[in-house]
């Protein structure tokens, strides 16, 4: 499982950075789970952030798009993709990683990646950063966006 090897890491000072947690609205209960972990991390580095939701993860890229138009420093994309039994699932989670890595480059700004691309459920509530989870893929996601957004901001002086 992922997750093991992660670097033990400082605490964020994230005052000063404007974040939007962009959010899928599929699979409540592990979407819920990503962005309360998302929001601890916001709330726990004192980041100025808002929620916006949106249908599904094909959506996230337009909705990180506005963001960062509307001067967002780091946008966080939530959401999660369940297998089929059909290809939907492999065009959805290509056209939502790439979207978001597009939007991202073509920004010039940072999109942590909390976009869950599972097998079943289960492996959903492992990850969603709930009570009894093994992972918190959204504090993970809002961590690396801030992270990023700092560096990128130093870098840029």
């Amino acid at each position: 499982m992922s997750g093991a090897g992660a670097p033990k890491t400082e605490k964020i000072d994230g005052s000063g950075l404007k974040v939007v947690i962009v959010a899928g609205t599929w699979h409540d209960v592990i979407t819920n789970g990503l962005i309360a972990g998302a929001q601890r991390v916001l709330d726990d580095a004192d980041a100025d952030y808002r929620l916006v939701r949106v249908p599904g993860s094909f959506e996230l890229a337009l909705a990180a798009q506005a963001a960062f138009a509307g001067g967002a420093d780091a946008v966080v994309a939530l959401g999660v993709i369940i297998r089929g039994g059909t290809p939907h699932f492999e065009y959805v989670s290509a056209a939502t990683t790439d979207g978001l890595t597009r939007v991202s480059l073509d920004a010039g700004k940072p999109v942590g990646f909390g976009v869950l691309t599972l097998d079943d459920e289960k492996q959903g509530l492992d990850r969603a950063g709930l009570e009894g989870s093994k992972e918190d893929k959204g504090a993970e996601a809002a961590d690396a966006a801030l992270r990023t957004a700092l560096v990128v901001r130093g870098l840029r002086g």
